[in-house]
Protein backbone atom coordinates (compact mmCIF):
# COMPACT_ATOMS: atom_id res chain seq x y z
CA UNK A 1 0.00 0.00 0.00
CA UNK A 2 1.38 3.41 -1.00
CA UNK A 3 1.62 6.07 1.68
CA UNK A 4 2.84 9.66 1.35
CA UNK A 5 3.70 11.62 4.48
CA UNK A 6 4.48 15.34 4.33
CA UNK A 7 6.44 17.29 6.90
CA UNK A 8 8.25 20.58 7.26
CA UNK A 9 5.40 23.06 7.29
CA UNK A 10 5.10 25.80 9.86
CA UNK A 11 4.89 29.50 10.56
CA UNK A 12 7.51 31.76 9.02
CA UNK A 13 7.90 35.48 8.44
CA UNK A 14 7.81 36.93 4.96
CA UNK A 15 11.19 36.52 3.32
CA UNK A 16 11.93 33.37 5.25
CA UNK A 17 12.45 29.79 4.08
CA UNK A 18 10.96 26.37 4.67
CA UNK A 19 11.71 22.94 3.25
CA UNK A 20 8.85 20.52 2.82
CA UNK A 21 9.45 16.78 2.65
CA UNK A 22 7.25 14.02 1.26
CA UNK A 23 8.30 10.53 2.30
CA UNK A 24 6.88 7.73 0.16
CA UNK A 25 6.44 4.11 1.15
CA UNK A 26 5.16 1.24 -0.95
CA UNK A 27 5.51 0.56 -4.68
CA UNK A 28 4.10 2.92 -7.27
CA UNK A 29 3.46 1.28 -10.64
CA UNK A 30 4.16 3.32 -13.77
CA UNK A 31 5.28 6.45 -11.94
CA UNK A 32 4.84 9.37 -14.34
CA UNK A 33 5.40 12.46 -12.26
CA UNK A 34 5.54 13.81 -8.74
CA UNK A 35 4.45 17.19 -7.57
CA UNK A 36 3.47 19.66 -4.91
CA UNK A 37 0.07 21.32 -4.81
CA UNK A 38 -1.37 23.87 -2.43
CA UNK A 39 -4.78 25.02 -1.34
CA UNK A 40 -5.46 28.30 0.38
CA UNK A 41 -8.69 28.91 2.34
CA UNK A 42 -11.61 29.49 -0.01
CA UNK A 43 -9.54 28.71 -3.09
CA UNK A 44 -9.10 25.73 -5.36
CA UNK A 45 -6.10 23.46 -5.08
CA UNK A 46 -3.37 24.61 -7.45
CA UNK A 47 -0.25 23.08 -8.87
CA UNK A 48 2.99 24.47 -7.44
CA UNK A 49 5.73 22.35 -9.03
CA UNK A 50 6.27 19.00 -10.69
CA UNK A 51 9.22 16.72 -11.32
CA UNK A 52 9.47 13.64 -13.51
CA UNK A 53 11.47 10.49 -12.73
CA UNK A 54 13.95 11.79 -15.29
CA UNK A 55 14.38 15.04 -13.36
CA UNK A 56 12.46 17.48 -15.55
CA UNK A 57 10.84 20.20 -13.47
CA UNK A 58 8.02 22.66 -13.91
CA UNK A 59 6.87 25.54 -11.71
CA UNK A 60 3.92 27.86 -11.56
CA UNK A 61 4.97 31.36 -12.52
CA UNK A 62 4.47 32.86 -9.07
CA UNK A 63 7.06 30.57 -7.45
CA UNK A 64 9.70 30.46 -10.18
CA UNK A 65 13.08 31.47 -8.85
CA UNK A 66 11.93 31.02 -5.25
CA UNK A 67 10.92 27.36 -4.95
CA UNK A 68 12.91 24.28 -5.92
CA UNK A 69 11.51 20.77 -6.23
CA UNK A 70 13.84 17.80 -5.90
CA UNK A 71 13.92 14.12 -5.05
CA UNK A 72 16.20 11.74 -3.19
CA UNK A 73 15.52 8.31 -4.65
CA UNK A 74 17.66 6.58 -2.03
CA UNK A 75 15.35 7.95 0.66
CA UNK A 76 12.15 7.74 -1.43
CA UNK A 77 11.59 11.37 -0.54
CA UNK A 78 10.56 14.45 -2.49
CA UNK A 79 11.34 17.96 -1.32
CA UNK A 80 10.15 21.49 -1.91
CA UNK A 81 12.64 24.15 -0.89
CA UNK A 82 10.78 27.42 -0.49
CA UNK A 83 12.74 30.66 -0.22
CA UNK A 84 11.70 34.30 -0.12
CA UNK A 85 8.29 33.27 1.13
CA UNK A 86 5.38 35.68 0.74
CA UNK A 87 2.07 35.89 2.64
CA UNK A 88 0.31 34.73 -0.54
CA UNK A 89 2.19 31.43 -0.27
CA UNK A 90 0.12 30.61 2.82
CA UNK A 91 -1.76 27.36 2.18
CA UNK A 92 -1.94 23.68 2.94
CA UNK A 93 0.67 21.99 0.79
CA UNK A 94 0.08 18.47 -0.57
CA UNK A 95 2.44 16.10 -2.30
CA UNK A 96 1.21 13.97 -5.17
CA UNK A 97 2.59 10.97 -7.00
CA UNK A 98 1.02 10.07 -10.35
CA UNK A 99 1.32 6.48 -11.46
CA UNK A 100 -1.25 3.89 -12.34
CA UNK A 101 -3.22 5.65 -9.61
CA UNK A 102 -3.08 9.09 -8.06
CA UNK A 103 -1.60 9.25 -4.56
CA UNK A 104 -1.86 12.18 -2.13
CA UNK A 105 -0.35 13.04 1.20
CA UNK A 106 -2.35 14.40 4.11
CA UNK A 107 -1.09 17.96 3.71
CA UNK A 108 1.10 20.26 5.75
CA UNK A 109 0.22 23.83 6.71
CA UNK A 110 2.48 26.67 5.62
CA UNK A 111 1.73 30.09 7.09
CA UNK A 112 3.70 33.16 6.06
CA UNK A 113 3.21 36.25 8.20
CA UNK A 114 3.74 39.76 6.86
Amino acid sequence: QVRLVESGGGLVQAGGSLRLSCAASGSIFKLNAMGWYRQAPGKQRELVATITPGGSTNYRDSVKGRFTISTDTAKNTMYLQMNSLKPEDTAVYYCNFQGQYDYWGQGTQVTVSS
